[in-house]
């Protein structure tokens, strides 16, 4: 919250009592989660707040560099907050479970490939999709 304020008065903006109840919620989710799934949690600390304010502070969010917008197959867009390390995603097709990994030698293969055409790698998205292991074990999370 202290980084989002501190980037909110560079662009001239103030806090409000909305914003910083969105804000809260977001980074306390610790998920991937949809515009819509936020409304629902903010309204519940915030009863008064409407889809606008939570789309313009999604987006304030993004342009402060504190969120990434994610289009999995689904089609609708999901917010992380960002984090300094990169990871990956693993989508589970059945329930929807989105899964972080890390793989090393996922990263270095990239590199290499990017050797080999002679080009400098800036960044990637890596999605896998696939059944999670509780849904292939038959369980629920």
């Amino acid at each position: 919250m202290t980084l989002f304020h501190a980037r909110l008065k560079e662009r001239g903006l103030k806090s409000t009592g909305q914003r910083d109840d969105i804000a809260r919620v977001f980074f306390g989710i610790g998920r991937h989660i949809s515009a819509e799934e936020l409304y629902a949690e903010v309204k519940k600390v915030s009863p008064h707040v409407g889809y606008a304010t939570i789309y313009r502070t999604l987006r304030l969010l993004r342009e402060c560099d504190l969120l990434q917008e994610r289009h999995f197959d689904d089609g609708q867009a999901r917010y992380e907050a960002v984090d300094e390390r990169h990871h990956d995603h693993f989508i589970c097709e059945r329930c929807g479970r989105i899964i972080e990994f890390e793989n090393d030698s996922i990263e270095r293969l990239q590199e290499a490939v990017a050797r080999q055409l002679g080009a400098k790698l800036r960044r990637h998205k890596m999605e896998l999709y696939g059944t999670c292991a509780d849904c292939l074990a038959g369980g629920t999370h």
